[in-house]
């Protein structure tokens, strides 16, 4: 038994390979993990579920958080254990682009699963999560960290409906890829409508699989091995984030009628401003957005946050802009004997 913090990245979700029902694989994620920001939870064993968030008082039926306790007692309920105390000590932004529910997700079941001396095993039990329906990226950079591209899902599974909870398996992992240490980051998340999610993400993305158009996925196949691939396996910035660039407006060219363009507002406006900072490349949309976010150096980091935090004001809009580090390493665990 013991007291287990769990520290896990955010993830930008660059796109998909594939959303054409005329292709043998669908979806395949494409993304990276950042080392800022993160989630941090930690738990240790007890007797029924009770949680802490941001170091408040503990509540068992108030929590102002739901998506802790919930994620607590499926943590409880599939692990079998007798409950566990968990605190949130450090949030995601939520439904912003940046992965918030599948590494909260995965974190609260990590510490728990670590509290009771249990290997989290979060892949094996990320569906029944709720998590890696689609893509797998979120819960491969949660193992691993990296620059990460998965195999998607065989085309044939695909439904109108989607699939009961836990009626799937996380797509494999088919390339990985450690980023130079010097690589930057730049995310601005724009103060706007969140991204889509939940009932409202599945029924969008049903509609964009039905009509996509296929040779659009053929062009990102040829992106993806012939340039992307090599640029990140070279350690070449530039090179890598021109090739995100084409796909994510090859990935918008689909979501055009479910978000209004090829880049969902604001973040069309952002990501117009900052192709015009020369030490900024591979500009793009992080999944449903706002968020936005571009490739540079350590050389240049400040330079890119001055002309992204200029973006936001010279369009009227509060946000936020941060320069991470890529994180080549999964979440991490720490952990602390009790004394009992």
């Amino acid at each position: 038994m013991a007291t287990v913090t769990v520290s896990a990245s955010a993830r930008l979700h660059v796109g998909f390979q594939n959303l054409s029902l005329a292709r043998e694989r669908l979806y395949g994620g494409i993304g990276m993990a950042l080392s800022e920001p993160r989630v941090t939870v930690v738990a240790e064993p007890a007797e029924g579920v009770h949680v802490t968030a941001d170091g408040g008082s503990e509540t068992r039926d108030s929590n102002p958080d739901p998506l802790v306790a919930d994620y607590a007692r499926q943590a409880v309920d599939l692990l079998e254990v007798p409950g566990a105390r968990v605190e949130l000590e450090r949030r995601l932004p939520r439904h912003v682009g940046l992965g918030s529910g599948t590494q909260l997700a995965l974190s609260v079941h990590a510490a728990v699963a670590g509290a009771h001396g249990l290997e989290p095993r979060v892949r094996e039990y990320a569906p029944a999560l709720g998590r890696g329906g689609r893509s797998g990226v979120g819960v491969a950079t949660f193992e691993g960290g990296g620059f990460v591209v998965d195999a998607g899902h065989p085309t044939g599974r695909f439904t109108t409906e989607p699939p009961a909870e836990g009626d799937w398996t996380v797509p494999a992992v088919v390339a990985r890829h450690a980023l130079p240490e010097d690589w930057r980051f730049l995310v601005v998340i724009p103060e706007a409508e969140p991204g889509r999610s939940g009932d409202g993400e599945d029924a969008s993305m049903r509609t964009v699989v039905e009509r996509a158009d296929p040779t659009i996925a053929d062009e990102i196949a040829g992106i993806v091995t012939r340039r992307l691939l090599p640029a990140a396996a070279e350690g070449r910035h530039e090179a890598f984030g021109n090739a995100l660039s084409a796909i994510g407006r090859k990935n918008g060219a689909w979501y055009t009628d479910a978000q209004g363009g090829v880049f969902r507002p604001p973040a069309g406006e952002l990501v117009e401003a900052l192709e015009s900072c020369p030490v900024v490349t591979g500009i793009g949309q992080s999944s449903w957005g706002p968020a936005v976010y571009g490739v540079t150096d350590v050389n240049h980091a400040a330079e890119a946050r001055a002309a992204a935090t200029e973006a936001l004001e010279s369009r009227g809009l509060e946000g936020e802009v941060v320069c991470s580090a890529p994180a080549n390493e999964g979440a991490k665990l720490e952990f602390e004997e009790s004394g009992a």
